[in-house]
């Protein structure tokens, strides 16, 4: 028999019992639709939180209060002071450092913002001048915070998109008065729309003075410091200056946590990448229960169709032949199961970013060519045992069975 011959007998052969090739190419699409969803999920997470991370600027360095680590209890720990705040004045240290370009200090609370009978709660966010231009971010109309003393709490605010839509309508909000934590307010500008960002509504916020917001909330410690380093070969030395400026400045405590926005990016994309390896491999198995229909299904195959076997031997047929119209059979099932689940994952994954467009829920390249693979692989794999009891078959006594 010739190779399009042997094509052509095992597909006749396949259509010939179509509930059992429904059967054998539903369970093996499942696998596959499996795998394209889960990694499709796994690696649109890794893909959504490297993107909001990126979104808060470009070569960041953070400042955290506190200090980040393990360890055991030791006497030396029971005895040592209490670690100083981050304070406005530790911030404009940090901008005498040669490899730092840009700081935004930033004390973050929550208060009613109330104008014109309208309230509503929202985030208010304490920083200066520069925060613009460390987050990238940009104006809609006005102006943002005066450039000039840190320590002066300057009656003004800049509000939201969304919160500014919400308090003012179609109106606009420029030179408007509000109330924000008790205190009255001239609103200098309304910021363009930039979404969320790492948890945080850049839409929803009450943007004022740093020492400002420290008044409202009656506390000087900040939430966080935002670094930009000059360049971004200059991030580990911004880091590092950083580090050891604000040891100095406290006393010689290393009380503050100082982390970069590559260490993070790399940390999360590492994470996730295992996790959506994992979560493949968990959905891999069921290919391999796939496979095992493949074969019991086949098995069941031989056994019906022993006098057809008979029949091919005894007009000569070798047994590389019947192996080969088996293996071929099963290759068809399989490759048929893996394009309909193929297709099948790729409808899943196209649901979950209709329903959540900023999830960018694509599979990707590797699993889907891994999942197609294995499945074909599988279903080959446990048809060899089917393939090869056929092809010992005596002709006399296949044909005797009939």
């Amino acid at each position: 028999m010739r190779g399009w011959d042997i094509l052509d007998f095992a597909r006749r052969a396949a259509t010939g019992s179509p509930l059992r090739t429904l059967l054998m190419t539903l369970a093996m699409a499942i696998g596959v639709a499996a795998v394209v969803v889960l990694t499709a999920l796994g690696d649109g997470a890794r893909r959504y939180v490297v993107d909001q991370f990126s979104s808060i600027g470009t070569n960041l360095v953070i400042v955290l209060p506190g200090r980040s680590q393990t360890g055991g209890f030791s006497p030396a720990n029971a005895v040592s002071t209490t670690p100083r705040d981050l304070t406005i004045d530790d911030a404009q240290a940090l901008t005498r450092l040669a490899a730092v370009a840009q700081v935004a200090p930033l004390a973050v609370g929550l208060s009613e913002v109330a104008v014109a009978g309208r309230l509503r709660e929202a985030m208010v966010l304490g920083t200066t001048r520069s925060y613009l231009a460390v987050r990238r971010l940009a104006l809609a109309q006005g102006q943002f915070l005066p450039d000039d003393d840190w320590g002066r709490a300057h009656a003004v605010t800049v509000l939201g998109a969304a919160l500014a839509r919400e308090l003012f309508g179609q109106g606009s909000a420029l030179g408007q008065t509000v109330r924000i934590g008790g205190r009255r307010l001239r609103v200098i500008g309304v910021m363009a729309p930039a979404g969320q960002g790492l948890g945080m509504n850049a839409d929803e916020v009450a943007i004022v003075p740093v020492a400002l917001a420290q008044a409202m909330f009656d506390s000087n410690t900040l939430f966080r410091v935002l670094i930009e380093a000059r360049s971004r070969d200059a991030i580990a030395a911004a880091r590092r200056q950083a580090t050891a400026l604000l040891k100095a400045r406290h006393d010689g405590e290393e009380d503050v946590t100082v982390i970069t926005q590559d260490a993070v990016l790399a940390t999360f994309d590492r994470v996730l990448l295992a996790l959506t390896a994992v979560v493949a491999a968990i959905a891999a198995i069921s290919l391999a229960v796939a496979g095992i229909l493949v074969m019991n299904v086949m098995l069941v195959a031989v056994a019906q169709r022993t006098g057809e076997i008979g029949l091919l031997k005894a007009l000569g047929a070798p047994a590389a032949t019947i192996r080969a119209v088996f293996l071929t059979e099963a290759a068809l099932l399989s490759l048929a199961g893996a394009l309909l689940g193929y297709a099948a994952g790729h409808a899943g994954a196209w649901g979950i970013r209709l329903l959540y467009p900023q999830f960018p829920a694509w599979p990707p390249l590797w699993a889907v060519v891994a999942a197609l693979g294995t499945a074909i692989g599988t279903g080959l794999l446990f048809g060899v045992m089917p393939a090869r009891r056929a092809a010992r078959l005596e002709p006399v006594a296949a044909l005797s069975r009939r």
